[in-house]
Parts: structure tokens; sequence; C-alpha cells
């Protein structure tokens, strides 16, 4: 298991049973779950579990620096546990997303950053992912 409670707990999150659930769900998770997949899972085990404390955990370990908060996908907030910097591939079909971990370099001519001082990007790039590329070929998406 890669999480550490005690980790959790010099970052001052409070830890819970429940809270345990979430971090053991998040562990190694790649699939940019929203707070509702979350929830969905971890509720199975702890039915009376509110959607306020998934959010609220979420926001926490977002504050905390230990999960990436991701608005590319307009119908609902996705989480990302690799905080490590990188890119995604969009399925606009599916909306799949599927982490970039190569370097990409881009150079913004001093015009566009004026006097910006850069310390990184996030570049999404969108197109059907293969399953969805074979079963509706004729279907446009734009």
């Amino acid at each position: 298991m890669i999480y550490s409670v005690k980790k959790y707990r010099e970052k001052g999150i409070k830890i819970t049973p429940q809270r345990v659930a979430i971090l053991k769900y998040l562990d190694g998770h790649r699939g940019h779950p929203s707070a509702e997949d979350i929830y969905n899972e971890v509720k199975k085990k702890f039915p009376m579990m509110s959607f306020a404390t998934v959010y609220k955990t979420l926001e926490r370990l977002k504050q905390r620096g230990e999960i990436l908060e991701l608005t590319i996908d307009p119908e609902r907030r996705r989480y990302d546990p690799d905080t490590r910097t990188h890119h995604h591939l969009i399925c606009i079909v599916c909306k799949k997303v599927v982490d970039i971990h190569t370097e990409i370099k881009i150079t913004l001519p001093d015009e566009v950053k004026g006097n910006f001082e850069l310390r990184g990007n996030h570049i999404e790039f969108y197109g059907r992912c293969p399953d969805c590329s074979t079963i509706g070929k004729n279907i446009r998406t734009e």
C-alpha cells in the first residue's frame, strides 16, 4: 500500500475509517474518478457515509497537494491521485482519460507570455479512444 496514515496525519488530515477507505480507493487509481464514482464505491463498505464526507475529504486532499482536481469534464470534476507533472488524452465519446508522462516542450513567445513567470503547463489532447473508434466510426462527435 502506497498511502500512509502517518503521512496524512502529519499533513493535518483527520483519519477516520471512511477516509481510510477513500484513501485506499485513490491509492494507485488511474481512472481519474469523480467524487460520485468514489462515493458509490466506498459506500458499499460504509453505507451510512455521506457524499459530503467524500467531497470534504477530496477538498482537503486537494488543498494539501495530495490529489489534483481536473476540470476536463464539463459535467463533473474528476480527481487524479498522480500529482506528478503530466498531461492527458481525453476521449470525446466515453470521457476516458489517459495519463501522458512524456515531457512536451512548449516555448511561448515573449509577446504572449508577457511578464508571466511560467511554472509549468498541462496539455489536454482530445480524440476517440480505441474502443470508441471501432464502435462508432460513422457517428460525428465534434
